[in-house]
């Protein structure tokens, strides 16, 4: 008789791993052009003045300046005030 058990499909996954989403940066912080403010999937984040998006979704600073969250409309926006 066989002793080994029947290793099912359970057993031949891989873990997967994780796409480090979220913020970045904080509110108030100051950033430079280029900085990644948030990845996302999705806007569940939305731009504002001085912060663009990529393609995937990610939202990043245009201006320097510090980053200001806030809401408009129900929306949740990011923007970089310049100083």
């Amino acid at each position: 008789m066989a002793k080994a058990k029947a290793a099912g499909k359970t057993r031949q996954k891989t873990p997967r791993v994780g796409k480090r989403l979220g913020i970045k940066t904080g509110h108030g912080k100051t950033v430079k052009p280029g900085n990644i403010l948030v990845r996302q999937r999705g806007t569940k984040f939305h731009p504002g003045h001085g912060v663009g998006m990529g393609r995937d979704f990610t939202i990043f600073a245009i201006t320097t300046g510090t980053v200001n969250f806030r809401q408009r409309h129900g929306k949740k926006i990011i923007e970089v005030i310049a100083t």
